[in-house]
């Protein structure tokens, strides 16, 4: 299952750092591309306000 970003989203760009698939994208919050994730939880591991969970 790939993995969201919720409105929690900070806009930090913390994710988007560690995606190693580069799935993240940036708008008003932070946007993963489900065909692209890996469901690797990178992003989950340094998001600090928890906004990235899997779909």
């Amino acid at each position: 299952m790939a993995y969201v970003i919720s409105e929690d989203c900070i806009a930090c760009g913390a994710c988007q750092a560690e995606c190693p698939v580069d799935a993240i994208s940036e708008g008003d919050i932070y946007e993963i591309d489900g065909d692209l994730c890996i469901e690797c939880g990178a992003c989950a591991d340094v998001c600090p306000t928890e906004a990235c969970q899997p779909e």
